[in-house]
């Protein structure tokens, strides 16, 4: 199994504006799947729909994160 490292040219750096832990989490998780529902983020992270609905406000506030029919996804 190969290991992606730090100078691994496919790893994108999180945005710098990504200030806390959750939204970082949020941000990732969608980047890596490709995009997912309230609902189902809140199945994988196991964090409170309230409180993802909020991070998912401030993500698309700050334009990181769009809605689509589906749910959200990564855009930066």
């Amino acid at each position: 199994m190969s290991m992606a490292t730090q100078d691994d040219p496919r790893l994108e750096p999180l945005p710098a504006e990504l200030d806390s832990p959750r939204a970082k989490l949020v941000y990732f998780t969608l980047a890596v799947t490709g995009g997912a529902s309230v609902g189902e983020l809140h199945d994988v992270l196991d964090v409170p729909k309230l409180t993802l609905l909020s991070v998912m406000d401030a993500l698309t506030g700050r334009d990181l994160v769009q809605r689509t029919d589906d749910g959200f996804v990564a855009v930066a």
